[in-house]
C-alpha cells in the first residue's frame, strides 16, 4: 500500500503562502501612508494577547506581539489561501470567493469575538479596504496556482 499526495496540496499551500505575504505587505504598508486603513496588526495584537489572558498568563511586549500577530496572520492567511486549491480548474474565482469570505469575516467577526470593530470597520472606507485586500490576498493565491498548474 502506498500513500500518494496529491500534486495540487503543495502548489496549493505555496500559493496560498503568496496570497497571504501579499495582504500582510499590502496591510503595512497602507496603514502607513492610507488614513482609515485597516489596521490587521492590531487585531493581530489583541487576538494574541487575548490568548495569553485566557491562559491566565501575562501578554509579552508591544514588539513581541507585533511579530507574533504578524506571523500568526501570515500562517492562518496562507492556510486559508491554500484552499484555493480545492478547486484547481478555477484557481481565479476560487481565490476571489475565498477572499471574500475572508474579508467578510474580518469586517463582522472581531466585534462579536471581543476584539474591537475599529481596526477593520472604522470607517466605512476602512470595511471596503478590508474586504478589498482580503480579495486581492485570494486573487494572488489563485493566480499563483494558475501559473504554477499550467
Amino acid at each position: 500500500m502506498s500513500i500518494s499526495i496529491n500534486p495540487v496540496i503543495p502548489q496549493s499551500l505555496g500559493s496560498g503562502l503568496a496570497g497571504a505575504i501579499a495582504l500582510n505587505v499590502l496591510h503595512e504598508t497602507a496603514r502607513q501612508i492610507v488614513p482609515n486603513a485597516p489596521r490587521a496588526d492590531l487585531l493581530g495584537m489583541r487576538s494574541v494577547a487575548h490568548g495569553f489572558e485566557v491562559v491566565d498568563k501575562q501578554p509579552p511586549s508591544k514588539e513581541k506581539l507585533y511579530k507574533m500577530a504578524i506571523l500568526g496572520d501570515v500562517l492562518s492567511n496562507g492556510l486559508f489561501y491554500g484552499l484555493v486549491g480545492l478547486n484547481p480548474n478555477q484557481p481565479l474565482r476560487t481565490g476571489i470567493a475565498l477572499g471574500a469570505l475572508a474579508g467578510i469575516g474580518a469586517v463582522t467577526l472581531p466585534g462579536p469575538l471581543g476584539l474591537g470593530e475599529a481596526s477593520t470597520k472604522r470607517t466605512t472606507a476602512t470595511a471596503i479596504m478590508t474586504v478589498g485586500w482580503y480579495v486581492l490576498g485570494g486573487l494572488v493565491a489563485g493566480a499563483v496556482l494558475k501559473r504554477l498548474t499550467s
